[in-house]
């Protein structure tokens, strides 16, 4: 069984410098950030790593960490990725505003999309994948179980130009909104779905992705179109196999057709070309 590497290189909006001996140093726009990569195993090319903001590792009581920032960053700057203008900022999550080794996944969600179809966006954060929907001419309903995130999103949506385009901004546990929508009878032509390990919905409910994530993604393949040609799922659970994300979407997908294409995603250093692994993926095409 094959597995695809889908690899981020440096943009305007994002490099990743150099990385090793646990930590990685990066570009977002004209500010440069020191965070923990558990991933990065090998020696960084150079010892020094000047930087605007250092994440400092912390336990999990005690919110996972904290931010050593330079007191001239601002709170937030705008960058450009996937040629769209949204807004960078350290959060207390030691994330940056977006997750840059997505692109490929906004690429070819662009690529699919028609005028007038309809993409859900769960687990969507800041929304670029919900803008790069908007700029294709779909219709995209946008749900996160943080009010954060969301505003996060609309003003993201508003620096880029797109804050007039048909789109639904919800704060909600993603399995409370699916269920209603299937009772509705709501069908769209692409859904994206990036779920954390463990998480908490706006009520409080726990979400824990082993247990929760295989009848979530059986009850989103009820809201395909049949004209749908895209599923994607990602995770940054690097416990788990990229083979058993394919397997969870190919059981959920029997008999639509297609095929499931599952892997690594990552970043591509700047100057040595060494390709830093970050999360895993699964994605169905259709065939319509």
């Amino acid at each position: 069984m094959n597995l695809t590497v889908l690899a981020t290189g440096p943009t305007a909006g994002f490099a990743l410098l150099d990385s090793g001996h646990g930590r990685k140093w990066e570009r977002w726009g004209p500010y440069r950030f020191v965070r923990p990569e558990p991933q990065a195993l090998w020696a960084p090319a150079r010892p020094d790593w000047p930087a605007h903001g250092i994440f400092l590792p912390g336990p999990d009581e005690d919110g996972g960490g904290r931010w050593q920032l330079d007191p001239a960053l601002p709170t937030r700057w705008p960058v450009e990725q996937a040629g769209l203008r949204i807004w960078a900022m350290p959060t207390p999550f030691r994330h940056l505003g977006f997750f840059p080794d997505m692109a490929p996944h906004w690429e070819r969600l662009a690529d699919v999309l028609r005028p007038g179809e309809r993409v859900l966006n769960l687990f969507a954060y800041s929304g670029l994948a919900t803008l790069v929907a908007l700029r294709a001419g779909a219709e995209v309903v946008h749900v996160d179980a943080s009010p954060k995130a969301v505003a996060a999103a609309r003003a993201n949506a508003q620096l880029a130009g797109l804050a007039d385009r048909p789109v639904r901004w919800i704060v909600d546990d993603a399995r409370a909104f699916v269920a209603r929508e299937r009772r509705r009878g709501r069908r769209y032509h692409a859904i994206l779905l990036d779920p954390p390990k463990h998480g908490r919905g706006p009520k409080g409910e726990a979400w824990e992705l082993a247990r929760d994530l295989p009848p979530l993604v059986a009850d989103c393949v009820t809201l395909l179109d049949p004209a749908a040609r895209l599923m994607i799922l990602t995770t940054y659970a690097v416990r788990l196999s990229a083979l058993a994300l394919q397997a969870c979407l190919a059981q959920a997908l029997a008999g639509r057709g297609g095929r499931v294409q599952a892997g690594e995603m990552g970043l591509v250093e700047e100057a040595r070309g060494v390709f830093l692994p970050t999360a895993i993926f699964a994605r169905w095409e259709g065939t319509s």
